[in-house]
């Protein structure tokens, strides 16, 4: 991890075209973006919909909640946009170390930052405060550092047509294993393996699967053992199952994932499901490759991922009927989907910021862009920056806000004080030009 103070290029608006700028300033502003919705900007609509429960205020805060599994939400697009804007930052920063010092310290930049932010991960998600096998190997971070690391290699050692060849074999090959590969018919859930228990005559055995532990935490757990073994014993053999714990990217997670699972038994971040994510990467180098190319001029450049956007949605809403959207598994169809939405808000945001050269509205999304790792890491490391908010006008200013004012009224102004605590922070970091890279 390094700390950055050169001075970074200017963001304010000048006369150099978008495509010749070192730093495609859309590209910061769109990564901001995205991670003031993870951040914080959630609570904001939750706290507006808990004081007018209108019907825009409503769908919007449903949109901020996370399909329970099949399906598309607007927050379903946070985390795939991310991991495409990674793949289009990758052209920009790789191409140039590959040209002014070569494709060996390019390497080893993949391999530095992929294993530092694998790291990372580890540690937002407890790293050792908890003994084995309290803990957990896969998590959001996690997924960034190995698609970051797998298409980063593949930037470096193959050509554009190439790497189109390689994402088509990645989605249609996950999708072809998770269709045809036999796995057992058995649905590893809670609820499922307590009905089966039942059903069995073993009300013990049920009535462990009905507590709320996570069994994947605990050393010689006996329901994680009492799993395995109905897993083991289930001899019947079905494919082309996608459900909640009854598909092979889930069964693999079960079987191989070793340490903490985030669904118990399973991992929304598991191992198999990581082949698509790679290919979500590779859309983003698409689009940055696209950006990059001073041949093309701009506005063709923003009609071609509108135009690859809407496809890519209508192709995976199409493959989604047998290959059903499902954020849990990264199936093929959401990466199209995802793929597809995160094309056009590039293009939109490019059209704007790089184009049209509207660019002072983007500036505190810039600054959260241009530190999004870091503003990710200290909002976990503290619990939220609406926890430091809290302090300052929770407790009894907050139910006086709610009784005198309007009920809510409390938590959305503890909302609009975790925001504004967040723009300070990287308005100082950018001020001083402190640009931490991992």
């Amino acid at each position: 991890m390094t700390t950055v103070t050169q001075p970074a290029k200017a963001v304010n608006p000048a006369p150099a075209p978008a495509a010749s700028s070192q730093r495609v300033i859309s590209v910061d502003a769109l990564r901001g973006f995205d991670m003031f919705w993870i951040i914080g900007a959630s609570s904001l609509v939750f706290g507006l919909n808990q004081m007018t429960h209108s019907g825009p205020v409503a769908f919007l805060a449903r949109q901020l909640e996370h399909a329970e599994w099949e399906g598309f939400h607007a927050l379903d697009l946070i985390f795939p946009l991310f991991v495409f804007i990674v793949g289009v930052s990758m052209v920009f920063s790789l191409s140039r170390i590959i040209g002014q010092i070569g494709r060996e310290e390019a390497f080893k930049r993949v391999f530095r930052r992929s294993v530092l932010l694998f790291l990372c991960g580890i540690f937002l998600s407890g790293g050792m405060s908890g003994r084995w096998p309290d803990i957990r190997l896969m998590g959001v971070l996690n997924r960034i550092a190995l698609a970051y690391f797998f298409a980063g290699l593949l930037f470096c050692c193959f050509k554009p047509r190439v790497l189109v060849a390689i994402c088509a074999g990645l989605l249609i090959g996950y999708w072809a294993l998770m269709t045809f590969v036999p796995i057992r018919d058995i649905q590893m859930t809670g609820e499922n393996l307590a009905q089966l228990a039942e059903q069995a005559g073993d009300p013990q055995t049920a009535a462990l699967f009905k507590a709320h532990d996570n069994p994947s935490t605990i050393r010689d757990s006996p329901e994680m053992a009492a799993a395995q073994r109905m897993f083991y014993a289930t001899t019947t053999r079905i494919s082309g199952k996608f459900e909640p714990g009854l598909n092979l990217s889930d069964h693999i997670d079960f079987q191989y994932l070793p340490g903490s699972k985030y669904d118990n038994f399973r991992d929304p971040e598991g191992i198999l499901s990581t082949l698509p994510a790679i290919a979500t990467c590779l859309l983003g180098i698409f689009a940055g490759l696209l950006l990059k190319n001073p041949n093309v001029p701009d506005r063709r450049k923003v009609l071609y991922l509108f135009a690859f956007g809407i496809a890519g949605v209508a192709l995976g809403w199409f493959w989604g009927m047998q290959f059903p959207v499902a954020k849990k598994i990264w199936t093929s169809s959401f990466v199209l989907v995802a793929g597809g939405y995160s094309a056009i808000l590039l293009g939109a945001f490019y059209l704007v910021i790089d184009v049209w050269r509207f660019q002072g509205w983007c500036q505190p999304f810039v600054w959260i862009g241009m530190n999004s790792i870091t503003i990710y890491f200290v909002d976990n490391i503290i619990g939220g920056f609406s926890t430091l908010a809290d302090r300052l006008v929770g407790g009894d200013v907050k139910v006086f806000l709610d009784t005198s004012v309007a009920k809510g009224f409390g938590d959305l102004v503890v909302s609009l004080v975790g925001l504004l605590l967040i723009f300070w922070f990287v308005r100082f970091l950018h001020r001083h030009k402190i640009f931490i890279r991992f």
